[in-house]
């Protein structure tokens, strides 16, 4: 017997975008998207381009082309990063060759990563999600752009000149 799920449409739908397969563990994928779930678009991506992290590049590339197609209906300035999820992916089990004829199995973790978009302006029209999120955003803001910053100087004082 299948089942059926009823399908619910909200006035402001959110634009999601997804990666699967990507060959890094959850875990290590779960502290970058940590930095920036609840912020705005553009915020996102200056953060994710100056984070020293592997997991930062695949993230990248995600919230890149989710924005991409957001921007087809919605002004980017005004998107926000709604909600992002890491989940695990299976795992790959391959065998490395040991002394005296013995193998030893090596696990390759995968993970599957959901970037969420939303409009901004969907708070102030009352949508129920991004009602939440508004104080929580406010807080992401502040804290991305003392981060942006930090990472900007950091980004200055290692190249030894100071480009403004």
């Amino acid at each position: 017997m299948i089942k059926k799920h009823k399908t619910t449409y909200s006035e402001f739908p959110d634009i999601s975008t997804s990666g699967h397969y990507i060959p890094m563990s959850a875990q290590k994928a779960r502290r970058i998207s940590d930095l920036i779930r609840e912020i705005p678009y553009e915020d996102a991506l200056r953060i994710l381009e100056f984070i020293p992290y592997r997991a930062s590049y695949p993230i990248l590339k995600l919230i890149y082309s989710g924005g991409e197609k957001a921007a087809k209906s919605h002004d980017k300035d005004e998107l926000i990063i709604s909600g992002i999820e890491v989940n695990e992916g299976p795992t790959k089990k391959r065998l490395k060759p040991k002394a005296q004829g013995r193998s030893c199995l090596i696990k390759k973790s995968t993970c599957h990563i959901t970037v969420r978009f939303n409009n901004i302006n969907n708070i102030e029209k009352g949508h129920r999600e991004s009602k939440r999120l508004g104080d929580k955003m406010k807080r992401r803001q502040s804290q991305s752009e003392r981060l942006s910053k930090k990472l900007k100087e950091k980004w200055i004082s290692m190249s030894g000149r100071g480009v403004k």
